[in-house]
């Protein structure tokens, strides 16, 4: 659009042409004018008078929401973390304790999850609050499957529970006739009658005759049957499963071997004054997971005699002693191996 100017000589006007840069600055002055005014605007509106863009507002409602379900989520697995470690310490202390299971390595519970997973692609725009309750998540869920797993193992233990009862070691190791022996040195510290030094007994004696029968005192399996003169003498070790062991010391004969199964009942040997003793007795211990334990805890010295010869009789009815090897069959089938 041209431009007129007034020319006194000529008493005229006359058009005016604009050069081309003069426009483009005007233009850029207009344009700049303008932005800064916008800038101007928005910043009065959100740092002068403290007010928050639309775009804003709404994205800091929604933040909010999301972060008030993560706390309610992380409290909802806060509850659940605290039930699984209730069932986590009942099985441990008693579940697993009562059918003699070893309690799950601490170390495998505490195993943690692939972290580097949520540091992919796929969750780059996620906030740090829900990548660490997704860990909290994947955690729990593997715990409460190992748990499961756990459970299950005491599940089927416990649906062979009348066979444990068989297993535990809770009978005297021989026929408890008062008159014909004496309970000798009792389990815990006493003074050593070999060396004289205070020490610890880890079993109960009981002193009798030379050939006073010795018997299971549970249903286990022959774990060692040994001949030797130092230590516990001739031994014989049985493994009762569910974490029960029981030992027989210095016997004078040994009717088992290695490898035997034995029930409650079963004769096993005689008493002797074999190994490391100062005199004709058995020594008999229990152990329980690893740890040597009293053995009076686990039997009735006071049961009634008749009750005990009839467990007897009736082991010896279902295992004759035609069945039964000889001490002497029993070393010649071991240096026959």
């Amino acid at each position: 659009m041209a431009k007129y100017r007034y020319n006194p000589e000529t008493l005229k006007y006359e058009a005016r042409d604009e050069s081309a840069a003069l426009k483009a600055l005007r233009i850029f002055l207009l344009v700049a004018g303008a932005l800064a005014l916008v800038y101007l605007y928005f910043w009065l509106y959100t740092s002068v008078f403290g007010f928050e863009l639309p775009k804003t507002a709404i994205l800091r409602r929604s933040n909010a929401l999301w972060q008030a379900r993560t706390e309610v989520l992380n409290r909802s697995l806060d509850q659940c973390e605290q039930t699984l470690e209730g069932i986590e310490e009942r099985d441990d202390e008693v579940y697993r304790s009562i059918y003699g299971l070893s309690e799950v390595p601490a170390e495998l519970k505490e195993l943690g999850v692939d972290a580097e997973r949520y540091s992919s692609e796929e969750w780059a725009g996620a906030s740090s609050s829900l990548k660490q309750v997704m860990l909290r998540v994947d955690a729990l869920s593997r715990r409460a499957y190992l748990q499961s797993k756990a459970l299950d193992e005491v599940g089927l233990v416990a649906r062979k529970a009348g066979d444990m009862v068989s297993c535990v070691p809770a009978v005297p190791p021989i026929i408890p006739d008062h008159g014909k022996f004496n309970m000798s040195s009792p389990f815990g510290f006493r003074t050593d009658p070999v060396y004289g030094t205070s020490a610890f007994h880890s079993g109960q004696d009981f002193a009798a005759q030379r050939g006073y029968p010795v018997f299971a005192t549970g249903d286990g399996v022959v774990e060692k049957a040994e001949f030797k003169f130092t230590g516990y003498g001739n031994e014989i070790v049985i493994d009762h499963g569910y974490g029960y062991k029981s030992r027989y010391a210095h016997l004078n004969t040994m009717e088992v071997a290695d490898g035997m199964k034995v029930t409650r009942g079963d004769k096993i040997g005689t008493v002797g004054n074999s190994g490391k003793s100062t005199g004709t007795h058995l020594h008999y211990e229990v152990e329980y997971k690893g740890e040597k334990v009293n053995p009076m805890n686990y039997m009735d010295i006071n049961m009634p005699i008749d009750e005990y010869k009839s467990m007897v009789e009736q082991r010896s009815l279902e295992s004759p002693n035609g069945k039964r090897s000889s001490t002497s069959t029993l070393i010649r089938k071991r240096n026959a191996q």
